[in-house]
Order: C-alpha cells, then sequence, then structure tokens
C-alpha cells in the first residue's frame, strides 16, 4: 500500500531555520519544524510527556487553524486525504 503521507520538505531543505528573518525564511523554518515534530519517532517519545490538558491545548490550537484557513473541501483532501468523502460532511467541531 503506497503511504499518502509526505514529510519531504524537511529531507530537502539545506537553508537557515530560524524565525524573524523574513515571512519565506518563517514560512520555511515552520515546515520544517512541523514536519520533524510530527516524526513518528519524536511523537511517540513526546505525547507521553505531556499533560492532558497541553494534549487539549495543542489539538484544539491545530483545529481552530484548520477552521480559520481552509475550506471544508480543502480539508478533506489535504488533511483527511479523502477524495471520496460523503456529501455533508464537515470540518471537525
Amino acid at each position: 500500500m503506497m503511504s499518502k503521507h509526505r514529510h519531504t520538505f524537511v529531507e530537502h531543505y539545506g537553508e537557515l531555520v530560524a524565525f524573524g528573518m523574513s515571512r519565506e525564511v518563517d514560512e520555511n523554518s515552520l515546515r520544517v519544524y512541523l514536519q520533524k515534530f510530527s516524526d513518528d519517532d519524536f511523537t511517540e517519545l513526546l505525547i507521553p510527556r505531556l499533560t492532558d490538558g497541553e494534549i487539549t491545548e495543542l489539538f484544539e490550537l491545530m483545529n481552530e487553524l484548520m477552521h480559520r484557513h481552509l475550506r471544508e473541501e480543502e480539508y478533506h483532501l489535504y488533511f483527511l486525504k479523502d477524495e471520496h468523502r460523503e456529501p455533508g460532511s464537515s470540518c471537525p467541531t
């Protein structure tokens, strides 16, 4: 089975990782951080150390950002990787 998710940016990006230099550097640095943050080995290490409140806080922040910046179709196609979703499905609450 072919994987639906990719984390290739972090593997090929060789430029500056910093924040506050420029919008472009900030965006690229955030992509690197998010891809490193979601690495299976890293999440296996970090998640058990999070408090219940930290887990909820992170989950709610991610959902809020998706609600604010994604159309329903984008949420299903890019986040859920669901090209054949049920009519009337909506973004998470």
